[in-house]
């Protein structure tokens, strides 16, 4: 079985560490920054085991995602720390890791690492796929590191 393609990248936040786990880790119902919503199993608080659909947009308040939706769970969960998250579609599997430490006064450091893994095409067409697949996955950590103070930014304050 072929190896995931993985990247990862860090960036210092201005915001202290407890902000900016509510704006990444905590699912909401809707991301505007993203354009997503999402979906939550249950009623509790979010941990590992927590499943979820994801879909593009904004669902209106009754509706509820089409057949075949993407679905993810939390695989790891350590508040304040660490979440990570694997998203299952049809063709692949995309694992997202968010790893929080302070950088100095009121600042943090986020290092995202994605990986993703085909889940059909047999190991030629992965093989010459895979160049590709490298700097998609990376070019879907720099888009998400790029996009760490706007989803702060859109937290409530409080």
């Amino acid at each position: 079985m072929p190896q995931p393609v993985t990247a990862s990248g860090t960036r210092e936040v201005p915001y202290d560490r407890g902000r900016v786990w509510q704006a990444l880790a905590v699912l909401a119902p809707y991301c505007a920054v993203c354009d997503v919503s999402y979906v939550v199993d249950g009623d509790g608080a979010p941990g590992r085991g927590t499943r979820f659909v994801c879909v593009p947009g904004r669902l209106a308040e009754d509706e509820q995602p089409r057949a075949g939706a993407p679905r993810g769970e939390i695989v790891e969960w350590e508040p304040r720390r660490r979440v990570t998250t694997r998203l299952e579609l049809t063709p692949e599997t995309w694992t997202t890791r968010i790893e929080l430490a302070d950088a100095g006064t009121g600042a943090t450091r986020v290092t995202i690492t994605v990986s993703h893994e085909a889940r059909t095409g047999g190991r030629l067409v992965q093989r010459v796929m895979r160049s590709s697949v490298r700097q998609m996955v990376q070019r879907t950590v720099d888009g998400e590191l790029d996009k760490l103070p706007q989803h702060v930014e859109h937290l409530p304050e409080g």
